[in-house]
């Protein structure tokens, strides 16, 4: 396993740079890829089912004195690459016959290659390595159009993306002064501001809570298929850290949880009055991250339903008619798009028979006490806000292209088997629960949400003040690492 390991973390890195020497090839290669990727987490779950252990089974590679590289690959990691597996794969299949050059496909499969390495590492130098990689691809991505407007957005990106980091990069080495090692349980007993910092980076790179302001209008702005990636795996390569952080040290997950519940009701709050769809999905990937962090321990089979219901909103976002939901409501929309829309605004929204539905009570089983209140308010609010598709009208026959449907199918398709890896859900508690729930957004949404017409402000979006809030951020965490027990 240990070399099969190796080559798979190799393998996008070097077929990223094959595609421009064969660019006649660059969709086979990045199909391959995601492929790769998705047998390779089959492959753990087949393991950890078969040994019935819940306990990780790292590969450690030791490179110079204490400096140690170390890559963890249990279920918590194979729950993120099949995300990152299934994502890529529909998103090339949505390109297919698109036009896109190798360019693009080649940045496609060192995205994904660096997405999977900042899964499987374990360690802040490697992790820092691999989120530094992502961000130079993604912001690559995001300016592919080639266009003042998105060459900006990229460059935005891309600022906030490296001072974040920078900051984290700080962080670890205060934090490897005092254990003298770069491993995560390097965190027992670091100063408080290491925490802070590498924290700080974390929040801003994964887009929680007010450090992740700069996710709307980076993914609302970006192409189709480029939102679909953003938003379905791009993100929680710095949300996993924060969970494997929370899961390895006790002091941490208060905090971790915390953030988690404030960028739940962030998100959601914003996505109630949003009025333009992209954004209205980005804010609610804003959202739904929280949910990944305030149930550390389930966060990974909650992070792959995301990931197949936020990639196939944006896709099916990109093929209607107009962006704005005021004009929508006076415009027929293909029927069979509308059906897809619906299946995956179910999915998030929490219904059963999908996976959406597991992995809610999953997450509600695995709240503390005082997070359930605000985390009901925030799944009231998804009902809410995704109510705006389910009653759009429908009867339009704008044409689709079969890559479209092929990918949506695929991530559709998975929501749905994905809904057998919780069966014990199935419950007449559990079900009443989510419907109500459902019902009452619906009705909001119906009486009084569809009929507002209240307009957030979008300075807090802004650049100087995105940097600003890195350091309130820091502050806060800084207060909280202080405040919260830290053994030796």
């Amino acid at each position: 396993m240990s070399t099969l390991t190796i080559v798979w973390i190799a393998l996008p890195f070097f077929l990223g740079f094959i595609v421009f020497l064969l660019p006649k090839l660059d969709r086979y290669l990045a199909l391959v890829v995601g492929l790769v990727s998705a047998g390779y987490a089959s492959q753990l779950f087949v393991e950890q089912y078969a040994s019935g252990s819940q306990t990780p089974a790292p590969l450690t590679l030791q490179l110079l004195d204490n400096f140690g590289v170390t890559l963890v690959v249990d279920q918590l990691s194979a729950f993120f690459i099949l995300t990152n597996a299934l994502v890529t794969i529909a998103v090339i299949l949505y390109c297919w016959d698109t036009g896109k050059t190798y360019f693009f496909y080649a940045q496609t499969i060192i995205l994904h290659g660096s997405v999977n390495a900042a899964f499987a590492c374990a360690d802040f130098v490697s992790l820092y390595v691999a989120l530094e990689v992502s961000g130079i691809a993604a912001f690559l991505l995001i300016a592919y159009p080639r266009s003042d407007r998105s060459i900006w957005v990229a460059l935005r990106y891309l600022f906030v993306s490296n001072t974040a980091m920078l900051f984290y990069l700080v962080g670890a080495v205060l934090a490897y002064q005092t254990s003298h090692t770069f491993a995560f349980a390097g965190l027992r007993g670091a100063p408080p501001e290491a925490l802070a910092l590498m924290f700080m980076g974390l929040l801003v790179k994964g887009g929680v809570f007010v450090s992740g302001l700069w996710l709307p209008l980076t993914h609302s702005e970006s192409e189709t298929p480029v939102s679909a990636l953003l938003s379905g795996v791009v993100v929680k390569a710095g949300v996993y850290p924060l969970v494997r952080c929370a899961l390895t040290l006790e002091e941490v997950d208060p905090i971790v949880r915390m953030f988690g519940v404030g960028t739940a009701l962030l998100g959601v709050f914003y996505a109630v009055f949003e009025k333009d769809t992209k954004r209205m999905l980005a804010f609610h990937t804003v959202s739904q991250l929280g949910f990944i962090l305030a149930a550390p321990a389930v966060g990974g089979f909650y992070a792959l339903t995301h990931g197949l219901v936020k990639a196939a909103l944006f896709l099916l976002a990109g093929a209607l008619p107009s962006r704005n939901f005021k004009e929508l409501q006076h415009k027929q929309i293909n029927t069979p798009v509308w059906i897809a829309l619906v299946i995956a605004s179910f999915s998030i929204s929490g219904f059963p028979m999908l996976s959406g539905f597991g992995a809610k009570v999953l997450t509600e089983e695995n709240f503390l006490p005082w997070q359930a209140i605000a985390m009901n308010v925030a799944a009231l609010g998804t009902a809410i806000s995704f109510a705006k598709f389910i009653f759009l009208p429908r009867g339009g026959h704008e044409e689709v292209k079969l890559g479209f449907w092929v990918a949506t199918i695929l991530l559709l398709g998975g929501l749905m088997a994905a809904n057998g890896v919780y069966y014990d859900a199935y419950t007449l508690k559990n079900v009443i629960k989510p419907l109500a729930t459902i019902a009452v957004g619906w009705l909001a949404y119906l009486f009084i949400f569809r009929r507002t017409a209240i307009k957030l402000p979008r300075s807090l979006e802004q650049f100087d003040h995105l940097i600003g809030f890195m350091t309130l951020i820091s502050i806060l965490l800084f207060w909280l690492a202080l405040a919260s027990p830290n053994p030796a």
